[in-house]
């Protein structure tokens, strides 16, 4: 992309932890879904210090310490008598020479070691220990497998548990940031624009620049470069978590599949599937970061009224389209997998515009909760209500993508009968919203 956007937070914060590690060693954890912009972020926040960065390829580890031994050597402009073929030995090398100088030390793909060696965690457990009150080491590691990182550094029984001291979790583009980068590269976008690059991407980096470098602007574009030959939109969801599900993915992908088609509680999974499917979800929500558990809002934490919801734009997208149309894939008709997108695109982006906006209003910080209604039935919805329990003040929205389907005073009456389920309500300020394209 033109420019490096965003991330100044995090930026700051290496360079903050860059600044303790010439006193004292620091150990960073960096996490985020595949493509988010680990890598790219780390390279930028060190792009004029000569740090050390090491990439974990699946090979073994004798020729990965070829490897790191060739760059520590170039980077570093010191010579090292003979070959280095284990990971401890060069970590606890490099540890030493820090004790005289401060090193930066970038280990990405940090996960993989497990398939490599996995006595590694517990070598550089034991060397990290002797050694970090004395050297003057940046160490910088991240990974993509969220389940993998969680468990090296989470879970109490693993050796590498309670060591590091800053965790950065990277997130997507923000909403603010996706509508800089569209006006940068297109100034004359629409806002239907806008709502596709927000739902095909999800803000996630390297998706919004693929978008970008193509010169993908508009929705139309959008929709036809992800639907097109080679475009790495199409396996993505495959290669982004079949690592992560391992040999049950097929029943995680079912799940995911049904979710994104609008089945969002348990029973309704359940009586799709016909299978239990609490360990799952359990899974996807914790270890995985794929799912969130949502209540209605102004219910109180015994409801057994809640649905699971897709976290990830693009998983949604993925699993709403390329999964359920496969079939359509595997034998390359492509331009019938486009038809079908832009056939369903209204009613898809209808749902997604209400994210956007539930969004919007959790990165201006100006609520103590944001959600929707519904009841059992289905008989009472709303789409968007956000609400400052501190100034007692409420803002009440109905979002279509057309203006002209919002009914305010349809809006006001379902509110009313829920001030009637709710009467602490009545306390609150409520302001009435009908937003639309027009206002993204």
């Amino acid at each position: 992309m033109k420019n490096f956007y965003n991330r100044k937070t995090e930026l700051n914060q290496l360079k903050e932890i860059a600044r303790k590690s010439a006193v004292c060693s620091q150990f960073t954890v960096i996490t985020g879904r595949r493509r988010i912009g680990k890598t790219q972020l780390i390279l930028k926040a060190f792009e004029k210090k000569n740090a050390l960065y090491f990439f974990v390829a699946r090979k073994s580890e004798v020729l990965l310490c070829k490897d790191f031994q060739k760059q520590l050597v170039q980077q570093l402009n010191i010579p090292i008598l003979g070959e280095i073929n284990s990971f401890a030995v060069l970590f606890e090398y490099i540890f030493q020479l820090s004790m005289t100088k401060n090193i930066t030390l970038i280990i990405d793909e940090f996960q993989e070691f497990f398939s490599i060696n996995p006595s590694v965690y517990s070598d550089m457990q034991r060397i990290w220990d002797l050694f970090h009150k004395k050297g003057k080491l940046n160490l910088i590691v991240s990974g993509s497998v969220l389940s993998l990182m969680h468990k090296i550094f989470q879970n109490n029984k693993e050796p590498l548990f309670g060591r590091a001291q800053h965790f950065i979790r990277l997130k997507a583009f923000d909403t603010q940031t996706l509508k800089t980068i569209l006006k940068d590269y297109h100034p004359a976008y629409k806002p239907d624009d806008l709502l596709a690059l927000y739902c095909f991407t999800g803000g996630v980096a390297k998706y919004v620049q693929l978008l970008m470098d193509n010169k993908a602007f508009t929705r139309d574009k959008m929709i036809k470069h992800v639907t097109s030959e080679n475009s790495i939109f199409i396996q993505e969801g495959k290669n982004m978590l079949i690592e992560e599900f391992g040999k049950d993915y097929a029943i995680y992908f079912s799940i995911l599949s049904c979710i994104a088609e609008g089945k969002n509680s348990r029973s309704e999974l359940e009586n799709t599937l016909n299978k239990e499917v609490g360990g799952y979800l359990t899974r996807m929500e914790v270890d995985f970061n794929l799912l969130k558990k949502y209540t209605p809002v102004f219910a109180d934490n015994s409801t057994r009224n809640m649905k699971y919801v897709m976290e990830d734009n693009f998983l949604i997208f993925w699993f709403r389209f390329m999964y359920k149309y496969i079939h359509i894939i595997e034998i390359g008709a492509l331009n019938q997998l486009k038809s079908i997108i832009v056939r369903d695109y209204e009613t898809y982006s209808g749902l997604m515009l209400e994210r956007y906006f539930k969004t919007k209003a959790m990165e201006s910080k100006s609520y103590t909760q944001i959600g929707s209604f519904w009841d059992r039935k289905g008989e009472l919805e709303i789409d968007f209500i956000a609400f400052n329990e501190i100034e007692k003040k409420m803002k009440v929205a109905e979002i279509k993508r057309n203006k002209e389907k919002i009914r305010i005073p349809l809006l006001k009456h379902k509110m009313e009968r829920i001030i009637a389920l709710y009467p602490r309500l009545r306390d609150y300020q409520i302001l009435y919203y009908g937003w639309s394209l027009e206002d993204m």
